[in-house]
Order: C-alpha cells, then structure tokens, then sequence
C-alpha cells in the first residue's frame, strides 16, 4: 500500500491520467462480461463444460457496441507507445532499447501463465488426466493470449507507424480502413485466408489514433500544425467528439442493420461473420463511437481523477493490469472445478431468472478466485512495471552494432506471436498432454528467451 502511495504521489503534474482510467475500465470490462456471459452446463460424460450465452440472448447485441472494448486498449496503447517511444528517444536512447522494455513489462507475466499452466498441465497427465481434458481447459484458459499476440504485432510496427503519423497524421489511419474492408470482401466471398492481414491492419488504424490524441500534447514546434487528414493531432473539441459519436453510430447501424455485418461486435456462434476477429469495418465503427464517447468524458473524468483515492485506485489496477487480464479465465475455471467437485455448481438455463440471480454469487466468488491468483502472480508485472529505463544511446548511428539488436529484438516478438497463434490454431480437443502444444511453448520461451537475453546484455531496465 505504501509503494502504491508513493507511485501515486510521484505522478507527473503533466500525465494524461485519463488514460490510465481507461486502461483499467477496459481491463475491468472485459473481465466482468466474460464472467457474466459464461453458460456453464454438463456434457453426456458429466464433465463441467461451458460458452458464451450471447446466442441466446439477441436483445443484448447492442449493448456489445459498448462492451466489446479491445478498441479502447489499442487506442490506449498507440497513446503511451507514442510517449514513451518519444521519451526514450529524447533522451538519446535507441528503438531497439524501447522494444526490450516493452517486452519487459508484457512477457514476464504471461510467460509465468504459460508456465504455470504447462505444469500444471504435466502433473494432471502424470497422474493419468486425459489428455484432451487437459487441452480444453488450458486453451480455455488461454483465450486471453489473442489479443495479446495481436499487440506483440502492433509494438513492434510502431516505431515506424508512428514515423509514418509524424509524415502523413490521421491520413494514415483512415488509408487502412478500405484496406480493412478489403479483407471484410474476402471473408464475404470465402475466402478468408486473404482477411488475415485485417488482424494487424484492423489494429494499427485504432493504434495510429493513439498517437494522435498524444501529439495534441505536443508543442507547436515539435508538431507543426496542418489541416484536414494531414494533421497529427487528434481533435479534442466538444463538436469533433459529437462528430466522432454520432459519424460512428450511423455507419455501424448501416453497416449491421442494413449491411452483412453482425450486430454484435463480440464472437457468437453460428454467425457468418466475428467482427473481432478479425477486425472488420464495423468494429472500426464501433471504435470510432467509443472514441466520440470517451472524447465527451475527458474533460470530466481529469476533474474526477484529481481526487487522491479515486487515483490510487487506479493505479493499483495498472500496476497488475495484465496480471487480471491474464489470469480471469483460470479463475473461472478453478472456481468451476471446486464448485463442481463440492457437487455446488449451479447450471440454470440461459436468461431464466435463476441464471440471473446467480450472476451475483457467480461473480463475487470470481472476484475472490482472482484477487488470490493476482495476489501471488502479480509481483511479477508490479516490479517490470515501475523500473526506470536507464537513460544513453547505445552504438550510434546504423551499423551493425546497432542493426543486429534490433534484428534479434524483432526476432523475439515474432517467436512470441509464433507461439501464441500455434496455441490459438490448436484445436480445443487436441489431446496435449501440457496443454499447450509443445511447438508453441518452444517457440514463445525462444522468444522471451531471446528478449530476456537481450535486455541482460543491454542493461535496459523499466520503468
């Protein structure tokens, strides 16, 4: 409590602290709407099973244009890629030096879930587990690496993405949405295999936003001001978020009312299309609106967040902010296994008044599951995550002594997101007997091996 205090107290008068609040709104929602959306039942064996209950509830598509908020971490992020990438090399550090400190503060903790669960894994095979059970509940519980194998695409291409705003602005973005859309005709047409580049493109568009709502804090001198699609800054005004808002709202209801877009802006079963993955046009909507939405609420919430608990709050949830991402499907299932083994669990149809009333317990015990886990495997993420960088440049100018580094660092990121998209292909009844296939968790600890390697030899440390 005490360190958290001091951080809190340590906070620059300058922080856009707005975008911390989001970051840990986003966090939050997305793990309350996957507590309490989860059906669980039985299989003909009487093995726990579960999904979502969105296809059974129809009425609650719309409510997904505000909940689906994976747009909110990109735009967040491409906000603090920018700051800190712009920090770093300010103060005569290297790209290759802000890639390891990012790897720092987003491998160790997921690195720990792979591991863990590996273990885990291996001892249930040991004593005779099944291998396929072993696979479906470690794939369950890594649903969350996605997203995340999507943004160790994303931090790397920033740098550059953001070379490409300080040249083009808001150009950049809006240019990768007919690409988006392209993608969006090849799902349309069957052939999805040419929409896999919407996963990075669908992204970046959101990402490069990001870096404008950052540049608005810049001075004149450093962001020299220019009109229309070409400027860098995002605009901020009360009219533009309306705009933002309402432009949003009325290309995603033409696009999912009257296009062939789903309304809903999460998975559900049995649609034609996911609008989150990849990213389709009408995500790109969604996010536009969230964007006209948050924009309204800033000023606002900067009041609110002045107040000393209200910050505290939310910097305690940053401190462990992937940690609860990470870690809130496990919780669902070893609070599943201990209610089902105590003969406890409750399996009330969809929507009946009983499945709601259980949401209430459901998601309290939830809540108690996960402050445990976060309680032992937050310490990792707690201290990559408030180092300070050490400052310098590293071999100056282009040569090999600085080209290989950044060749093994983007090297690393690839053998992470090589790893995370073997597991996500897996299928969920492959019988692994570690849960996650053996090629992935090669590839993915080659990769944090080579960054972890890297950042030892370098020095760099985190802020």
């Amino acid at each position: 409590m005490r360190r958290l205090q001091r951080l809190a107290e340590r906070t620059p008068a300058g922080r856009e602290r707005y975008i911390d609040l989001l970051r840990a709104l986003a966090i939050i929602t997305v793990v309350l709407g996957h507590w309490a959306i989860a059906v669980i039942g039985h299989d003909p064996a009487g093995r726990p099973t579960g999904h979502s209950a969105l296809a059974d509830m129809p009425w609650a598509y719309p409510v997904t244009w505000v909940v689906q908020v994976i747009p909110v971490f990109f735009l967040v992020g491409g906000f603090a890629n920018a700051a800190s990438l712009t920090s770093r090399l300010r103060h005569g550090g290297t790209v290759t030096g802000w890639l390891l400190d990012r790897s720092a503060r987003l491998v160790p903790p997921t690195t720990v879930l792979l591991v863990v669960l590996a273990g885990t894994a291996l001892a249930g095979r040991l004593h005779g587990t099944d291998p396929v059970e072993i696979r479906i509940v470690v794939w369950f519980a890594t649903i969350p690496l996605w997203f995340l194998g999507a943004y160790l695409v994303v931090v790397p291409l920033a740098p550059a993405m953001y070379a490409l705003h300080r040249r083009f602005g808001l150009a950049v973005a809006v240019a990768l949405v007919p690409l988006v859309a392209l993608g969006d005709v090849a799902r349309l047409t069957g052939r999805d295999i040419l929409a896999q580049g919407n996963y990075v493109l669908g992204w970046l568009a959101i990402h490069q936003l990001g870096f404008a709502w950052y540049d608005t804090r810049l001075r004149p001198d450093d962001a020299p001001q220019r009109r229309g699609l070409w400027t860098r800054q995002l605009p901020m005004t009360r009219r533009a978020a309306l705009a933002f808002l309402g432009g949003g709202l009325a290309a995603l209801a033409l696009l999912t009312l009257l296009g062939p877009y789903p309304v809903a802006m999460l998975a559900v079963p049995g649609e034609r299309l996911n609008n989150s993955s990849p990213p389709t046009v009408a995500l790109l909507a969604a996010a536009t609106a969230q964007l006209g939405l948050i924009l309204l609420l800033r000023d606002q919430a900067e009041r609110w967040l002045r107040r000393r608990r209200l910050w505290k709050a939310v910097v305690a949830v940053n401190s462990v902010v992937l940690t609860v991402f990470l870690w809130h499907l496990t919780a669902a299932v070893l609070l599943i296994a201990l209610l089902d083994t105590l003969h406890r669990l409750p399996t009330p149809p969809v929507s009946s008044l009983a499945w709601f009333a259980w949401r209430v317990p459901w998601l309290l015990m939830l809540i108690v599951v996960l402050t445990g886990l976060v309680a032992i495997f937050g310490p990792v993420e707690a201290r990559s995550g408030h180092r300070r960088p050490r400052r310098g440049g590293g071999p100056p100018g282009w040569g090999l002594a600085r080209a290989l580094p950044m060749t093994f660092a983007v090297t690393g990121f690839g053998l992470l997101v090589l790893g995370v998209t073997i597991n996500a292909r897996t299928p969920e009844s492959a019988p692994e007997p570690l849960g996650v296939p053996v090629p992935a968790l090669i590839a993915y600890l080659a990769g944090a091996g080579t960054l972890r390697l890297l950042r030892s030899r370098s020095g760099s440390r985190l802020q």
